[in-house]
């Protein structure tokens, strides 16, 4: 993490402080949990809040080719940082709750997978609704899986939300060396 990075985060806190939930970037080893279980081979992903691109890094370390990435952030100077960054991968200047109204992101194709760095706790239920059902409405596959993490102790989608939406959440990890320490909940649709 350099320090160009911090500095970018914390301008963009400095601009809209709801929007950005930490002041510092994910460490590399988040970056692995959330990435861990993404396999690019079923369809594209989409990263959704990717600030300064931690776990975009990581996913296209893992093998994911930059044209199966859709980046969503909302900040205009951290999306144009990542689309100079990230040349391959189209970068959306968006707000993740408008995903709902937006035709699928690959065309006919639908995401394998949705990354969020987005600071859910922060954001209004309403916002985070809009959010959650557009994800699974209309950007990813039936089997596909949203990874999310916190700084709190319990799924950040509420649970009367993930039974409105006919989901399930399973906590696959934490990382006590992150700064502050993060836990990943994968959220999917509920199986049979």
């Amino acid at each position: 993490m350099s320090l160009n990075d911090t500095m970018d985060l914390l301008r963009a806190w400095l601009r809209d402080p709801r929007s950005v939930g930490a002041l510092a970037p994910s460490g590399p080893a988040l970056a692995r949990l959330m990435t861990a279980h993404v396999d690019q081979a079923h369809g594209p992903v989409i990263e959704l809040g990717p600030g300064t691109g931690v776990f975009t890094r990581a996913l296209l370390d893992r093998g994911l080719p930059g044209h199966r990435l859709v980046l969503v952030e909302t900040d205009q100077v951290l999306a144009s940082a990542l689309a100079h960054r990230y040349p391959l991968a189209r970068v959306l200047h968006m707000d993740a709750a408008e995903l709902g109204s937006a035709s699928s992101l690959f065309g006919n194709e639908r995401a394998c997978a949705v990354i969020s760095g987005l600071p859910l706790l922060s954001i209004p239920p309403d916002k985070v609704e809009a959010i959650i059902a557009g994800v699974f409405e209309r950007q990813l596959q039936q089997d596909g899986s949203l990874y999310q993490f916190t700084y709190g102790l319990r799924c950040p989608v509420p649970r009367a939300l993930r039974q409105r939406l006919g989901l399930e959440a399973e906590r696959i990890g934490g990382v006590w060396l992150n700064l502050p320490p993060a836990q990943v909940w994968r959220i999917r649709r509920r199986t049979r």
